[in-house]
């Protein structure tokens, strides 16, 4: 496995601001969330800097929907800190989130299939036009708003009036993006959006998280992909039973180190012996479990 110098194995190293920026928008410290007498979320702390794509990782039931439904509004944390713009906050609705700047992109996009792309972009924020009691829709407007924007985002779409349901699933994250921006998203969370997609339109969205980077949004990615993280990726949070186990920037880790903290690395280097035992099983490109667990020195490798 290739060694990192600056020792991140199992590491939790602290966030530094993108150079030229003051602090993050989001912040959790030691934030967690109980249902009951079960804990699924416990001592994460999230740092979320404008221009800056914040990987969350985990396998399934690693808490990453409870921390996106702390951050977006849904959920209120039952221990830590959760800030914005360094002034703590407990949402009570998504609305509030809305109005801090905090928009969710959820895989199944919440979108009318049947209905138009332009419609779909202003769907529950229609513009009008005209005094009371004969106020209208302004479609015209809608449509030429909604065909600025995702050209500003680089989609050009030949046909506004086509259903967003014959959009390919790239296309229609995308939009779902461009939206978001326009309706004044700081920090944008995006819950697996390549998770149902092929390889060309994966690549597709990541194109487009990484201009809504370029456009100074803060963005979580939530994937299961380490592939895709580091792609886009300026740092990257692993959870592991609803708790932190890495939390590291691009130059801390290495696509293969963090490939091994997704795929549960230490628990299969733990087994290691034991596997070496079964016939057809290859361990000798495992880690060692000391590799993946071993406590860092020193935090200067973070600066």
């Amino acid at each position: 496995m290739t060694t990192n110098e600056s020792g991140t194995h199992g590491a939790i190293l602290p966030d530094v601001a993108p150079e030229g920026e003051d602090g993050p928008i989001v912040e959790l410290r030691n934030a967690g969330k109980a249902y009951g007498n079960i804990r699924a979320l416990h001592g994460v702390s999230l740092k979320v800097f404008p221009s800056q794509v914040t990987c969350v990782l985990g396998d399934n039931g690693a808490g990453k929907s409870t921390l996106i439904k702390i951050i977006s509004g849904l959920h209120q944390h039952t221990e830590g800190e959760f800030l914005v713009d360094g002034t703590p906050v407990r949402f009570s609705t998504p609305r509030d989130a809305l109005d801090k700047g905090i928009a969710t992109v959820y895989q199944d996009l919440a979108v009318v299939p049947l209905m138009p792309v332009w419609r779909n972009f202003f769907l529950g924020s229609e513009m009008t036009k005209g005094p009371w009691p004969l106020r209208r829709l302004d479609i015209e407007k809608m449509k030429q708003t909604a065909d600025q924007e995702l050209r500003n985002m680089g989609i050009v779409l030949d046909n506004l009036e086509q259903p967003i349901g014959t959009l390919s699933g790239g296309q229609r994250q995308c939009v779902a993006i461009a939206r978001a921006v326009y309706f004044g998203a700081r920090v944008l969370i995006l819950d697996e959006p390549t998770a149902a997609l092929g390889v060309k339109q994966s690549g597709v969205v990541l194109k487009y998280i990484a201009a809504a980077r370029d456009r100074g949004l803060g963005v979580i990615f939530i994937t299961h992909n380490p592939h895709h993280a580091y792609m886009v990726g300026d740092h990257f949070s692993v959870l592991r039973l609803g708790t932190m186990e890495l939390s590291a920037s691009r130059s801390e880790v290495s696509l293969e180190e963090l490939t091994n903290h997704m795929a549960g690395g230490a628990e299969l280097a733990a087994l290691k012996h034991e596997l070496a035992q079964v016939r057809g099983v290859d361990v000798e490109e495992l880690p060692e479990e000391e590799d993946l667990t071993a406590p860092v020195a020193s935090s200067e490798g973070a600066a």
